[in-house]
């Protein structure tokens, strides 16, 4: 099956709100209705595997590291329909020029997730571009581990205290250096 035009969609918001597991449902459902579907991710992101895209509550797709945007182009088949890219805030503007080609020139379906806003709660990356570039987006929220309301941010930790806003921008980990925040919780330090 493929598709007579083609389209990106963008799943986005803090860490723990279910971005990979929203990915990996539309991908699942493409491969149920016979769709070829090809998945891609950035090679430092080896938090649960290597090879797979994988949520923090464990559900997991097959998925090939690269490690640039321009890599994604050489393992897309022919036969792909659908391509899934997880964690593109770690890629860089490179990446817009891939989707665009894939959906323009190929008429593929384009399905990315990432964080909308790095721990400093400003934008991430390449996100507000790719926020444009999208057909369709969806913000998903996480719950918020001070209060219990709707988190849409990401609170870095470093020994249980906030991390200071001249801390790496980039420092891939899960539940041991992150946790959902909601606004009024969200803390950066200053030094």
């Amino acid at each position: 099956m493929i598709h007579r035009n083609g389209r990106i969609e963008l799943i986005c918001g803090s860490m723990f709100s279910g971005k990979t597991e929203e990915l990996i449902r539309r991908l699942r459902r493409a491969e149920i209705a016979k769709q070829k579907v090809r998945v891609f991710k950035p090679i430092i992101d080896n938090r649960y595997d290597k090879t797979r895209v994988a949520s923090h509550s464990g559900i997991g797709f097959d998925a090939k590291p690269v490690h640039t945007a321009s890599d994604i182009l050489d393992h897309v088949e022919d036969d792909v329909t659908v391509v899934g890219i997880d964690e593109v805030q770690f890629f860089d503007e490179t990446l817009i020029q891939v989707i665009r080609k894939l959906a323009d020139e190929r008429d593929l379906r384009v399905i990315m997730a990432g964080l909308d806003l790095d721990f400093r709660a400003e934008p991430f990356g390449i996100m507000p571009q790719l926020l444009c570039e999208a057909e369709y987006v969806d913000k998903l929220h996480a719950i918020c581990m001070i209060c219990g309301e709707e988190a849409c941010r990401t609170q870095r930790l470093v020994n249980d205290e906030p991390a200071y806003y001249d801390d790496p921008i980039i420092l891939v980990g899960a539940a041991e250096a992150y946790e959902p925040r909601c606004r009024k919780h969200h803390i950066v330090r200053y030094r």
